[in-house]
Order: C-alpha cells, then structure tokens, then sequence
C-alpha cells in the first residue's frame, strides 16, 4: 500500500500529504485536525507562536500563531522568516562523489569543439521589430525547401533590441550573441532592421571569429526583399550544415540546465530530488550541470555556499544572492515576495519552503563555479547561474550560458520550452495522466517505485533526447525565448 505522507527530515515538526487526508484519520502518530490535501503540510506536534516551522530539517517560516498538532500548516498561519541580507559563513563540508557509470551519446561535435544535441537552422532577430519577417522567412523556406538533412529550422522572437540603455541593451546583445554561438544550431542567420540600437555592426564584431558559411548576416533595410533574401541566405546555410553527422562521445560531454516551475507539495520530494541525483550523476562522470533561479535559493543558500568547492567560490556565492536581495529592493519589493498563488495551491507556503525544493535539483555534489549574466559556463561540475526564477527567462539564461538542455520539474504543469529541449518532469502522476502532451517524464512513480530506478530511466531519456529524440516542447513547437530586463526604456 502506498504512503499516504511523509516526514522528510527527522527534525521536522510537519509531514507532507502524499494523498487528500481526512479529518480524524491518523497519520505520523497524529490525529488529523481537518482536512489536508495532497502535497500540504500538517503539524506533527504542537507549535506555538513564533516557532519555527521544520520542514527538510531547516527552518522554512514562522508560525503566527498556536497551532495545534493534526491541523493544516499554510499561508493562513505562518510567515516567511526572510528580510535583509544576512552574514554568511564559509563552512565547506565533504561532499565528494563516487564516480558514476559512463554513458555514450550520440551528438553533433563542432569544429570548435563545442558538442551539440541538435543540428538546427536559426533565424535571430536582433530587434523585435522583424519578428515578422524572421517568421516569413522560416515559413516561405520551409514550404519551398523542407527541412531534409537537418533538425529543422526556426526563429525566436522577441520584444527588445531598441529603446533600451545601459545594462538592459547590452544584456539584450550578450544573450542574442550567445544564441548565435550556441552548439544546437548548425547554422545561423542574424536578422536585423538596420536603424534600431542593436546596430549589427556592432553585434557581428561581439561575436569575434565566426564561420561565414554558417552564420549570415541581413539588414532589412539595405536590401529590396528581405524575405526573399533571408530564404536565399537560409539556402546556402542549409546546404552546409545538412551535410553535418552525429558521433558517440561521452556523456560528460553535455552541459544540463536544472529548472523548476509551477511547483507543488512534492516537487521537493519527487521531482527536484530525482533530479539532483541526476546532477550527481553527470557530476560524477565529468559532466556539467546547471542551477540558476536565484530568488529560489533564498533560504537555503547557506547549504550551497557550504559546498562551493574554495572560498573563491563561497565568495561569488555570497555575491550572487546579495545582488539578486539588493535588485528587488531597489524596486521596492520584499524578497520574500514567492511563491506564486499556483505553488501555494499546491502546498508550497513560503519563499523558504520553494527554496529548500528547488535546490534539491543541485543534488549533493561541490558548487565549482558561479557564472554572473554575460557569462558562459566552462567549469565541469555544478554551477550556479546568475538570473530570476520566472521561467522564460530561466531557461532562456541556461540556454545562452550554455546548456545543451533542460530539465524542468513541475508539479501544477506547463507547454512551454525554451530555445533548447525543455524535459519536462512532473511531480506527481496525476499530472502526467492528464498532461501527456506537455510531461515528458514521471517523477511521482518514485512514490510506487525508487529512486534508482527512477534515475537509471531520467538517464536513459537524457541519452536519447541527446541523441535525437523530440522532447515535447519540440513536438509542440513551443519554443520561447525572454531576455531578463531591469533598467529604462526609451
């Protein structure tokens, strides 16, 4: 018979529903005080004003008034603990690990030497203004030649590149840069207008040296017709890069992006902890993973500093979260302003409670680097990723730094992808029954399953997405791209 809640830490004073429960059933030697639903919280005990709620053995909130033992532990009676920014301490513990079994995958290596998962045509505009005819563009090539020979063509529209100052025009230009570079597209044509800030003289030199038979340039305004141009220019990219193959390499080859949104109750002990196993794992074997959402390690930050690999890395830790505190507020905004009304439907009652979730995904491996906003993830091993929690601009972040693809957990469900293949893993397998057209993998069997099982199945979908399988984002063609903005525009 399955569980029907879980204590996940000894030192907690909740549980979590893993089923609706009902008032006066006993679960965790208590007698329920009313109702809880999947993936909320009860007391296991009672706690007094003030206390500390204890879930995944950390302080997660405060509770704001008596609660008795049996009854639902949620917005209704606790409240975040976070406020100003705190005084970290560089506390590293052990936290090396055993090397992990060597997996093959058939991918795309470049002449740089950078691997790609996918042998794509791109159309990137530099300014929003020709998102359309990026778009005509792709469909006129895709009617009149097909998409033989390589994984497909695509562009990936967006709103800026003009009216923009300071920080937020040059963080637009560095993460459009990064896409032109990325290892998933074969070939590249750069589109632009020709009178908006992102001038495309000044991009293609940011770009350094490229492969002109690879990467084209067009400026609307300079030319008669641009879409019959930009078809012409796709033509010539196309003939090169259909004639690109795949070659086995190791595993360790691929960069993962780790990614949670629309969380719930369970993401923290289904989804996220499958996922950090899976990081360990391609830590393990000399491989790369990603986590970025600084907002959501709020919390639980303390935990990841104490694994940065030197106090070099603590430091740009420490940096990377007090920046991210001082940004909301700058803006007037508490940093504790999470979770959002879909994760606290789900069970998730404050920032911290998100936190100690989605941090999971970092599973238990040394932090080797932390890499700010116009940077490129080098370091092997678990990075963290400078950027907000929001979910387009997340994966879009992990995208540009580098990542070859994303894992996504997600407890409440979501279609969307990014301008890499966006694996999405549900939290429970209520979603996945009804969502199987957005859900690519199944945590929640962990609960009538294990965990080893679980991950030795997320490594074997990882090897095929590598090597060519369609995540369903990709089946969907959902495919998005959202650049982070902070500053003025024009």
């Amino acid at each position: 018979m399955a569980k029907k809640s879980i204590i996940i830490n000894k030192l907690d004073n909740v549980a979590v529903a893993l089923a609706d429960l009902k008032k006066g059933e006993a679960y965790e030697g208590v007698t329920l005080a009313e109702d809880i639903t999947k993936g909320h919280k009860f007391a296991l005990r009672p706690i007094k004003a003030g206390e500390n709620i204890i879930k995944y053995g950390t302080p997660i909130a405060h509770a704001t008034r008596d609660i008795a033992a049996g009854e639902h532990v949620h917005t209704h009676n606790v409240c975040t603990n976070l406020n100003e920014n705190l005084q970290y301490t560089y506390s590293p513990v052990d936290c090396a690990l055993p090397a992990g079994r060597m997996r093959r995958v058939n991918v795309y290596r470049r002449a740089n030497g950078d691997v790609g998962i996918r042998n794509e045509l791109w159309v990137i505009p530099t300014v929003g203004c020709v998102n359309g005819q990026a778009k005509e563009i792709v469909e006129t090539f895709k009617a009149r030649y097909g998409e033989e020979g390589f994984d497909g063509i695509f562009t990936f529209p967006h709103p800026y590149g003009c009216s923009q100052l300071g920080d937020d025009h040059e963080r637009t230009k560095f993460m459009l840069q990064k896409m032109v570079r990325h290892p998933n597209a074969g070939g590249v044509l750069v589109l632009g207008l020709g009178c908006e800030n992102n001038q495309m003289d000044a991009f293609r030199e940011g770009l350094g040296e490229v492969d002109g038979s690879r990467i084209k340039f067009l400026v609307c305004q300079e030319v008669e017709d641009e879409v019959e141009t930009g078809v012409e220019l796709c033509r010539e990219i196309a003939s090169v890069i259909s004639r690109d193959k795949r070659t086995m390499m190791d595993i360790s080859c691929l960069k993962v992006g780790l990614k949670c949104g629309g969380s719930d109750g369970l993401s923290g002990i289904t989804a996220n902890p499958l996922v950090g196993l899976f990081s360990d794992y391609i830590v393990s074997v000399g491989g790369t993973s990603v986590l970025s959402e600084v907002p959501e390690m709020f919390g639980a930050e303390q935990q990841l500093m104490n694994r940065c690999k030197d106090r070099a890395t603590f430091e740009k830790a420490v940096k990377l979260i007090n920046d991210f505190k001082d940004y909301f507020r700058a803006n007037g905004q508490p940093v504790g302003e999470n979770p959002s009304p879909g994760n606290k439907a789900g069970g998730i009652t404050t920032l911290e409670d998100k936190s100690c979730g989605c941090t999971q995904k970092s599973g238990s491996g040394p932090v080797t680097d932390v890499v700010f906003d116009d940077g490129y993830v080098t370091a092997k091993g678990l990075n963290l990723l400078n950027g907000p929690g929001n979910d387009m601009c997340a994966v879009t972040n992990l995208g540009a730094a580098g990542c070859h693809l994303v894992l996504f957990t997600t407890g409440r469900g979501t279609p969307f992808g990014g301008f890499v293949p966006t694996v999405k893993i549900s939290t429970n397998s209520e979603l996945a029954a009804k969502k199987p057209g957005w859900v690519d993998f199944n945590a929640g069997a962990v609960l009538e399953s294990d965990f080893a099982t679980q991950l030795e199945a997320l490594i074997d979908l990882v090897v095929d997405v590598a090597g060519g399988k369609r995540t369903k984002n990709e089946i969907n063609n959902t495919r998005e791209i959202a650049i982070f903005k902070t500053g003025v525009t024009l």
